[in-house]
């Protein structure tokens, strides 16, 4: 069979309040802003993520306001239509300490987990420089 899928699971502390926080999970405009080189969304809610020149298609597949977004990336593959690969980016906040989180399920075959931590830690990092969380 094709490549091993792996599940990363990695929460982020971000000082910014879900409803800030929601569009830059949620829209095409907010996410070219800390995600890739940029991103656009047709209107069969496919969002196209241009990364090192390369288009990654994308369809929103589940969502809940202030909550979560999930992307499936297109299938390129009819082994793919079976097991799709796909980010969930959760909003979440800590009760007690009123903190909120950005808690990221990114199921994917890069195999180097560390270096998909690293990529998502920067990612985060971005979005935090531009919320000042």
């Amino acid at each position: 069979p094709g490549m091993t899928r792996k599940t990363l699971r990695a929460e982020f502390e971000i000082h910014a309040s879900k409803k800030m926080l929601l569009p830059y999970i949620y829209t095409a405009s907010g996410l070219a802003q800390w995600k890739p080189d940029d991103v656009n969304v047709n209107e069969g809610k496919v969002f196209n993520f241009k990364w090192e020149g390369e288009d990654h298609k994308d369809k929103m597949v589940a969502h809940r306001i202030n909550s979560y977004v999930k992307f499936e990336f297109l299938p390129m593959n009819d082994e793919e239509v079976d097991d799709p690969r796909y980010i969930e980016l959760r909003l979440e906040m800590n009760e007690l300490t009123q903190m909120v989180f950005i808690a990221v399920t990114d199921y994917n075959d890069i195999n180097d987990d560390e270096e998909l931590q690293d990529l998502w830690e920067n990612l985060v990092y971005n979005l935090k420089e531009i919320v000042g969380g």
